[in-house]
C-alpha cells in the first residue's frame, strides 16, 4: 500500500468521524435546551463579554460550518484560513466558557459534553485538513 492510500484511508475515516460527530453534536444540542434555559438565567453577559450562550453560539456556528463544508463537499475553500480559523477557536480558550466549564461544580454537565464533543470535532477537523494537505503533496 503506497503512502498516498495510506493518507486518503486515514483521511476518509476522519471525515467519517466529523460526520458522526456532527450528527451527534445536534442530537446532543436539541436535547440540552432545558439546560440552555437555566443556564441563560443563571449565566448572563457582562457588559464588555458575551454571556456562555452567546460564545457557545459562535462556537457552534463556525465549527460545525467547517464540518457541515467536509460532509457536503469533502473539503474546505480555503483551507489555510480555516486552519488559522479553527485554531483560534479553543473551545476553553474562551474565558466565558472556561469560567462555566471548571467553575459549576458538577451542573449541566449536558452541555459541559457537547462544549467536549465540539472541541474534539474541531481537532477533528484540524486534523483532516493536515491529511488533506499531506495527499497533495504526495
Amino acid at each position: 500500500m503506497s503512502r498516498l492510500d495510506v493518507v486518503t484511508q486515514k483521511a476518509n475515516r476522519t471525515k467519517n468521524q466529523i460526520i458522526h460527530i456532527l450528527e451527534q453534536l445536534t442530537s446532543d444540542y436539541q436535547s440540552t435546551k432545558s439546560e440552555r434555559q437555566e443556564i441563560a438565567a443563571n449565566f448572563p453577559a457582562s457588559n464588555d463579554e458575551f454571556s456562555v450562550l452567546e460564545e457557545l453560539e459562535l462556537l457552534t456556528v463556525n465549527i460545525r460550518g467547517y464540518a457541515s463544508q467536509i460532509q457536503v463537499k469533502g473539503e474546505i475553500e480555503n483551507q489555510q484560513q480555516a486552519v488559522e480559523d479553527l485554531n483560534h477557536l479553543a473551545v476553553f480558550d474562551v474565558p466565558a466558557i472556561a469560567q462555566f466549564y471548571f467553575g459549576s461544580n458538577g451542573e449541566y454537565q449536558g452541555t459541559k459534553a457537547y462544549l467536549r464533543m465540539l472541541d474534539y470535532l474541531r481537532l477533528l477537523i484540524l486534523e483532516y485538513l493536515s491529511l488533506s494537505a499531506m495527499s497533495n503533496r504526495v
